[in-house]
């Protein structure tokens, strides 16, 4: 049997073999998803307009989660398009749908994230 001391360094090199595939996966996510630069674009604009306006700290995470909740729906968005394009290459109108749903979901994260940068910034604005 390996000692432990062999099993926890295994560990750890499966543990660096997954943090390589999940940055392969965000390279993949932005190389193949033309709508990642729009969202990240969008990000930009309001970390710089909270640093104008001096946001709350409250005001900060609010945004923070709402940009993380459009990235990872737009991750998962891309995921679930990758997946359906291999196991459905012909039309099929569960396949459509099913992309149509994933899509949507990123639709509904952007307007949650746009109603909290109406409800942080227009404040401060008007």
């Amino acid at each position: 049997m390996d000692s432990l001391k062999e099993k926890k360094a295994w560990s750890i090199v499966k543990r660096a073999q997954s943090f390589t595939h999940a940055f392969r996966g965000i390279r993949l996510f932005w190389a193949m998803t033309p709508n990642a630069r729009i969202h990240v674009f969008a990000m930009i604009v309001v970390v710089l307009s909270g640093f104008y306006f001096e946001i709350s700290s409250f005001e900060w995470i609010a945004l923070i989660l709402v940009i993380g909740l459009v990235l990872v729906a737009e991750a998962f968005n891309t995921a679930i398009e990758i997946d359906i394009n291999l196991t459905s290459p012909e039309y099929h109108p569960y396949a459509r749908d099913t992309k149509d749903v994933a899509a949507g979901a990123v639709l509904l994260a952007a307007i949650v994230a746009l109603v909290v940068g109406f409800i942080v910034f227009l404040p401060k604005i008007l």
